[in-house]
């Protein structure tokens, strides 16, 4: 998840490298999608032995949603897809599906103490 300031232009050094990774992965899978082999879009990749398939936590926002496209009803409890964007006056949020406004946060958010 990256931060980023409402308004501004140049949004930073982590904002920057999060989105040239993102493009990257982005023109890899429209180069796939076009025919392309892994062989010719990875330049001297590293090898991955034993490698198995593993699942790790990502950030989400959990809330309670009015007018979303797919989840209809108005406080309908959800959990959204990982955080990828989060506006540095928690007004706006984009998530890897969508954007959402935010209204007032809940009481106690999940890690605070």
């Amino acid at each position: 998840m990256v931060t980023f300031n409402s308004g501004r232009a140049d949004q930073g050094a982590v904002f920057d490298y999060q989105l040239a990774r993102l493009i990257a992965l982005v023109d890899d899978m429209k180069e796939i999608r076009s025919g392309a082999s892994p062989e010719r879009l990875a330049a001297d990749p590293p090898i991955l032995e034993r490698w198995a398939m593993a699942r790790r936590p990502a950030m989400c926002l959990t809330g309670l949603s009015a007018g979303h496209p797919l989840l209809p009803g108005d406080g309908r409890a959800i959990v959204t897809s990982d955080l990828c964007l989060l506006a540095d006056d928690q007004t706006w949020a984009r998530t890897l599906s969508r954007w959402y406004r935010l209204g007032r946060p809940a009481e106690s958010p999940i890690g605070d103490s």
